[in-house]
């Protein structure tokens, strides 16, 4: 039975969805991750910190957009796990 897994920001910052402007996003909806993938990272003061999927699973949804202010604690995304 699947499971619904929802990726919090561990802290506050600037959510990016891709390691550089000019690179592919780490993950899209739709894809497969595996525990420990970084599917996007958040910024504060200059300091970048990944944020990973906990589960192996299907990223359903990103509940923030690219460049997105965060709060910590805040949602990120969906993992359906397997």
């Amino acid at each position: 039975m699947s499971q619904i897994k929802k990726v919090l920001s561990p802290i506050p910052g600037v959510f990016y969805r891709r390691p550089a402007p000019n690179k592919d996003e780490y993950a899209k909806p739709g894809d497969y991750v595996k525990s420990g993938e970084t599917i996007g990272l958040v910024e504060v003061m200059k300091s970048f910190y990944e944020v990973k999927a906990e589960v192996d699973g299907t990223i359903k949804k990103f509940i923030v957009d690219n460049e997105e202010m965060l709060e910590a604690g805040q949602e990120i995304a969906v993992i359906v796990e397997d």
